[in-house]
């Protein structure tokens, strides 16, 4: 591990645990092998994945920026962490040489000599963290233990937004998206609600040491329509209308989430407007559904021929309206 773990996850010296983490599931999935094929990626997530596994570990990080990339040597091959009673890993030959010999209660390997004995050549390596001392400065627990390997652990957890159109959102269905470089698929249920959760099971972050897979957290948001305005699980249209049907009353046929129905507006209807279709909105998970909601716009053509005008001016004359009297500041 030459290059300087910090460095290769991006963080600074000081980062918290939680500023590794992310940065770590950050990299892991942008360099993941399955999304990146080739050698380069392989070893750039082979890196990632060393250097999250020391400087995740309290200890492990300790002895690192202690003693840097050498630690690994002093280490003979790797930071175990200490076991109780001994140094694990602990490679003699590599920092005493082949030739120290030494043994018995007078010699020290090599022809080193640390008052104390062994106990406290470890206490000078680790600054303490040796292991427990038996009574009489020994250093307890004779033989160096090898260290438990660490268990399988979970990938980490990955949060998606998910943009759905707003008919696939009411009447449910499959979908296909891309995480990355991954397509996935997934059966969105009808009438799912705005922010609802969904979980993809072990579609997430692959685990640092040969676990399973994170889960894939989506999170559903509703896409604009032309058209259709969604509050929770009412829907809201605003309908186009002309000065006669406002005037005499029509039906119009409205497209619903459920088919198409027929509105009937009463004559005399004012722009502004607001009709109710109930149960014709989004079904919620329940089973009961929304409503939809129908606001009336009265629209005029862009030019009215010298006959209508005159027609008008009759209807206004016949049909007088005190539309702003109370109109105040």
């Amino acid at each position: 591990m030459a290059e300087d773990l910090y460095q290769t996850l991006g963080v600074a010296r000081n980062a918290s645990k939680d500023e590794i983490k992310k940065a770590h599931r950050k990299l892991a999935i942008k360099f993941h092998p399955d999304k990146n094929p080739g050698k380069d990626s392989q070893e750039k997530f082979k890196r990632i994945q060393e250097a999250y596994d020391v400087l995740s570990d309290d200890d492990k990080r300790a002895a690192y920026d202690r003693y840097g990339k050498d630690f690994e040597k002093i280490r003979g091959g790797g930071y175990q962490g200490a076991a109780p009673g001994g140094f694990d890993g602990l490679d003699l030959e590599q920092i005493f040489g082949r030739g120290g010999g030494g043994g018995g209660a007078g010699g020290q390997p090599g022809g080193f000599n640390f008052e104390g004995g062994f106990g406290d050549f470890f206490e000078q390596i680790l600054g303490g963290g040796g292991g427990g001392r038996a009574p009489g400065g020994r250093a307890g627990g004779g033989r160096a233990r090898a260290a438990q390997p660490r268990p399988p652990q979970k990938g980490e957890n990955i949060r998606h937004e998910l943009e759905l159109p707003l008919k696939l959102v009411a009447r449910g269905g499959e979908t296909e998206f891309y995480l990355g470089d991954e397509k996935l698929a997934v059966t969105i249920p009808p009438g799912v609600a705005e922010g609802a959760k969904m979980r993809l099971r072990q579609q997430g972050a692959p685990s640092p040491n040969g676990g399973e897979r994170g889960d894939l957290i989506l999170v559903i948001k509703t896409s604009p329509h032309q058209h259709y305005r969604r509050r929770g699980q009412n829907l809201e249209l605003t309908l186009p209308i002309s000065i006669s049907e406002a005037a005499l009353g029509t039906s119009v046929d409205v497209p619903t989430p459920s088919g198409v129905v027929t509105l009937n507006i009463p004559a005399c209807s004012s722009g502004g407007r607001k009709l109710r279709l109930k149960g014709q909105g989004i079904a919620s998970q329940s089973g009961s559904s929304g409503d939809l909601i129908v606001q009336l716009q009265v629209r005029l053509p862009e030019s009215i021929d010298e006959e209508s005008k005159e027609l008008l001016r009759q209807f206004a004359d016949k049909n007088p309206q005190s539309l702003r009297d109370d109109l105040s500041f």
